[in-house]
């Protein structure tokens, strides 16, 4: 197939650009500025502008594109920075992919798509949730709606376990100085990843022409708050003794300690199950400690 990757520069799209062309697929990136090689091309999301000729024989697009929402204090302006990040690319590849008959469209969205709730186990059925980091998927997938006529498949991605970056890179350094502990009770759920899982999920979605709508890339055994980083101490092979109280969360992170570190989803993937995904790292011990190894 030939591929247009948006977003390729971050952290899912680097790993997945590389196992694509393994593959023997085409791979084009798209890059906010002048292509300086033979596989990029250049857009501008912001003005609505992809390049002549970006998606002529383009079999499926994949938008990766997002803000990362820990990277500043949730100010009005960073939240409106992080809403554009995801609505607008989205709706311009949605449009261009109308416009050029593009079969596919892989499209990044969150399994916090369905807010905070709790203990209770969901797939893909379940509803849109309530707060910020929910409304803001719920506007990310509406902007697909001009692509309809494609096989449009909406990637709820969990807490994706990578070497560098994400959850992990926080939580590591603070567990290997002794300074781990549970975030409030520690019994939100995370639903989480590794990232050659991840990477795994998305080219399976690609190439089985019968997936599409919503697909959990999350890993099948969720854990609580405090089981992540009872596991990640294991590894380590350090204690984690410590709890962060809630009122202490909001002084340092404000509105997204409660928006993520004190809320969960425990969202499972059934539709990738259903469809025979194989997970390579089926349980948080193993994603861990593969994002730890850095493989």
């Amino acid at each position: 197939m030939r591929v247009v990757v948006a977003g390729a520069s971050g952290v899912i799209g680097t790993a997945l650009t590389p196992v694509l062309r393994a593959a023997g697929h085409e791979v084009i990136r798209l890059v906010r500025r002048p292509a300086a090689a033979a596989d990029e091309r250049s857009w501008d999301p912001d003005a609505g502008v992809i390049a002549d000729g970006a998606l002529d024989g383009v079999d499926a697009v994949i938008n990766l594109c997002a803000v990362d929402t820990t990277a500043e204090r949730w100010t009005p302006s960073f939240k409106a920075a992080l809403l554009s990040s995801r609505v607008v690319p989205t709706r311009v590849l949605a449009d261009a992919v109308a416009a050029h008959g593009v079969p596919a469209l892989l499209n990044s969205s969150s399994v916090a798509y369905y807010g905070d709730t709790g203990d209770r186990v969901i797939d893909e059925s379940a509803p849109a949730g309530a707060g910020f980091l929910a409304e803001m998927d719920r506007d990310r997938e509406e902007a697909c709606k001009p692509a309809s006529d494609a096989r449009v498949v909406l990637l709820r991605t969990g807490i994706v376990l990578s070497p560098t970056g994400g959850l992990l890179g926080q939580l590591r350094p603070m567990v290997a100085w002794g300074a781990g502990g549970r975030m409030g009770t520690g019994r939100q759920y995370l639903s989480w990843i590794s990232l050659a899982d991840e990477v795994a999920a998305i080219r399976f979605a690609l190439e089985q022409q019968d997936i599409s709508g919503p697909l959990n890339l999350s890993g099948p055994q969720p854990v609580t708050n405090a089981e992540m980083v009872r596991s990640l101490g294991q590894l380590l092979r350090r204690p984690t003794p410590w709890v962060y109280p809630a009122w202490l969360l909001r002084l340092f992170a404000g509105e997204l300690a409660d928006a993520g570190a004190l809320t969960g989803q425990r969202a499972v993937p059934d539709a990738l199950m259903r469809h025979g995904f194989e997970f390579q790292h089926p349980t948080v011990a193993e994603a861990l400690a593969a994002a730890v190894r850095g493989s």
